[in-house]
């Protein structure tokens, strides 16, 4: 130490604490007299209630404060830290969530994001809920309405075929074997029963070769195709015929099969139907039935009649 340092003059006196020892107490160390712990410091000791920094104490009398500075001047009694030479700068921090910078804890929820989801969910639900309605109410309408009335053309579309025929053949003559012309030996009886003609009346003797039945038709309203229908009867067995239209025969023999499956000899129970397409001319024509060279004729002939069209 050199002269007029004021510093302690023995290590032990350096030491704040030595006083608390044996051989700092036998070398003069003393307690401090200021703060505590070190010489000549500063105590800081407030009574109880003081008010510090020029807040009002408990129980003390209610002091003005002291007057802030003029508009525009520093305080006397405090400056921020960073008006004084060297201070630290402030800075301004961002809220947090708040800004584009990734600074604090992000950013928060995107409530823009959620609030136009919840408005398409919404409408979507609305629209549905549209579509449903309108919906019902197109099949309760149509539900009310009354079935449309067909039109002429789908009527006689949905005519049965039978019907249609039915109206063909009332419009077309038809005969009876009592009222055929008769050749070859071909003559009418009626003991066998089951005949369809007016009083069972049926032509017999159609068997032999030459025999003939002749109808002169009236009334065709037309030249065109036309479908004949003979009414026969065989005894179990097939038979077939030649069909001449005005004049000229046809080669395909008229087939007079046994369709009815009626057991051989059973006359009675062979009565059936056949048919075949011809040609006629507008006006009258002569359909000719007749057991040629090269048929097997052993049949009865009950009833003629025509239809419009080939089957």
């Amino acid at each position: 130490m050199t002269p007029g340092n004021n510093g302690a003059s023995t290590p032990e006196d350096d030491d704040p604490f030595g006083y608390l020892y044996a051989d700092g107490q036998a070398n003069g160390a003393q307690p401090p007299s200021g703060g505590y712990g070190y010489p000549n410091s500063v105590s800081r000791v407030r009574t109880v209630g003081e008010r510090p920094y020029g807040q009002q104490a408990y129980g003390q009398p209610n002091v003005p404060p002291q007057q802030q500075g003029t508009y525009g001047r520093p305080n006397a009694h405090y400056a921020a830290p960073e008006t004084f030479p060297g201070g630290a700068q402030t800075t301004q921090s961002p809220m947090p969530g708040h800004g584009s910078g990734g600074g604090g804890r992000g950013r928060g929820p995107n409530t823009k994001g959620l609030l136009i989801g919840a408005i398409a969910v919404v409408a979507a639900v609305v629209i549905g809920i549209g579509v449903a309605m309108l919906g019902g109410d197109d099949d309760k309408n149509a539900g009310d309405q009354p079935a449309p009335t067909p039109t002429a053309e789908q009527s006689a579309e949905s005519t049965p075929s039978g019907e249609s025929s039915a109206d063909s053949e009332a419009d077309l003559p038809a005969i009876d074997a009592k009222a055929l012309q008769l050749g070859g030996g071909a003559t009418t009886a009626s003991d066998i029963e089951g005949a369809k003609a007016d009083g069972g009346v049926y032509v017999t003797g159609f068997n032999a070769v030459g025999a003939s039945a002749t109808w002169t038709v009236n009334g065709i309203p037309e030249s065109g195709k036309y479908t004949l229908f003979v009414g026969y009867g065989v005894p179990g067995k097939d038979a077939n015929a030649t069909l001449t239209i005005n004049g000229t025969a046809q080669t395909r023999p008229l087939n007079m099969a046994n369709f009815a499956k009626a057991p051989e000899g059973a006359y009675e129970k062979g009565w059936t139907e056949t048919w075949g397409n011809v040609q006629l001319n507008k006006g009258t024509n002569t359909i000719k039935l007749s057991c040629e060279t090269g048929n097997s004729c052993d049949a009865n002939i009950d009833q003629l009649r025509l239809i419009a069209g080939w089957k």
